[in-house]
């Protein structure tokens, strides 16, 4: 594969141009009209964020590419597919309430909102791709049966995968809950008995019953555990702690795999706007100081190349006073430093190796870390 374009502009305005009309210019100059869009389906995968979250992305830029969409004959539906764990978007209904709670109805969009799996998240499409870990994908039917794909990403930290970029919010997000569970299902949580406090936060957040409270401590239920590490976010003593082993290396493969099982076959192009980039996923019902200031918008038909040119701009910037990621800087050991470098992402999280995700995209021929970054 050569070297992909990834389109960039920056935030910066004038009184002739807002961003809105911006993020215009730069799908165009991307060659969004290139994609044949006259009576066919365009689905729109987008993160709607969890109700408390306010790092996701604005609805207004949503509006601008389903009207940009509809400009060119075609029907487009803001997107996403049910979570696997407890929130407030675990079923079709909850998941709309919160959806429109955080903008994004009709009115606001121009288009209508689909939740991609379903009312239960079991509406969903088996997708042979013969992968080296996944053998079919299990992708929500509603997208798997759009004529064109599109997804409009929040590029931010994550927690386990270092950030959650294209890939993330095709691979993961596309995956109705059989599919998440699959894509999780290979690291498993333990508590520390002697961290723990027994306050239950965990078996609150469970969505299968997998912490058990006795004695004041909590113990996880290996055989009821999907590994999709909801425990380890909400514990306030960080007691418990995932077997990560080769599961974060297992999880960016199977992500890439999912995303390429969504993207082949069918016209796609991707953008990914870099702002409030949070150290957590929009998954979380909060969002922490953002870890870098923010840098502009990125559009590609290539979705490694945009992860790629998205981690490589963001690794550019200095850390914002009072974030993780600064504190992290401060505070960590210097072996930390040795082992993160100056990635921002291993070093807001050190146990997360994003790397491996992009070279496994890139093997499976969903696209090419290598780029030319043209700026408009």
């Amino acid at each position: 594969m050569g070297e992909s374009k990834v389109y960039f502009t920056s935030f910066k305005t004038t009184e002739h141009e807002n961003l809105i009309q911006k993020l215009h210019r730069l799908m165009k100059q991307a060659g969004f009209e290139n994609i044949d869009f006259n009576e066919k389906y365009a689905a729109i995968k987008i993160h709607f964020g969890e109700y408390g979250n306010l790092a996701f992305l604005r609805p207004n830029y949503a509006k601008v590419v389903a009207d940009y969409v509809k400009e060119l004959g075609g029907k487009a539906f803001l997107t996403d597919c049910n979570t696997l764990y407890v929130g407030s978007r675990k079923n079709a209904l909850d998941h709309l309430d919160t959806a429109y709670v955080n903008g994004f109805s009709p009115l606001q969009t121009g288009c209508h909102v689909i939740i991609g799996d379903g009312l239960k998240g079991t509406d969903e499409t088996i997708v042979p791709i013969d992968g080296e870990y996944v053998k079919e994908a299990k992708i929500g039917h509603a997208i798997m049966d759009a004529d064109v794909f599109i997804s409009l990403t929040h590029f931010k930290g994550h927690e386990t995968a270092g950030f959650g970029g294209a890939i993330k919010n095709i691979g993961m997000g596309c995956g109705s809950r059989a599919g998440k569970m699959e894509q999780h299902c290979e690291g498993k949580p333990s508590a520390d008995k002697d961290l723990c406090v027994g306050c239950g936060a965990c078996s609150r957040i469970c969505a299968h019953g997998a912490p058990v409270i006795a004695n004041g401590k909590a113990t996880i239920d290996h055989d009821k555990c999907v590994g999709c590490g909801r425990c380890l976010a909400v514990c306030p003593k960080d007691a418990i702690t995932a077997n990560f082993a080769d599961s974060v290396f297992m999880l960016n493969c199977k992500m890439a795999e999912y995303a390429y099982a969504v993207c082949k076959d069918r016209p796609c192009f991707h953008i990914s706007l870099i702002c409030d980039v949070s150290p957590n996923c929009d998954c979380h019902a909060e969002n922490d100081i953002p870890i870098i200031p923010n840098i502009g918008m990125l559009a590609s038909f290539d979705p490694v190349a945009l992860d790629q040119a998205c981690a490589d701009l963001c690794n550019k910037m200095p850390a914002m006073s009072g974030s993780l990621l600064d504190e992290n800087e401060k505070n960590l050991p210097e072996e930390v430093h040795a082992h993160c470098g100056h990635d921002h992402f291993k070093m807001t999280h050190p146990d997360t190796e994003w790397e491996s995700c992009l070279d496994h995209a890139q093997k499976m021929g969903l696209g090419t870390r290598t780029y030319k970054l043209v700026q408009i």
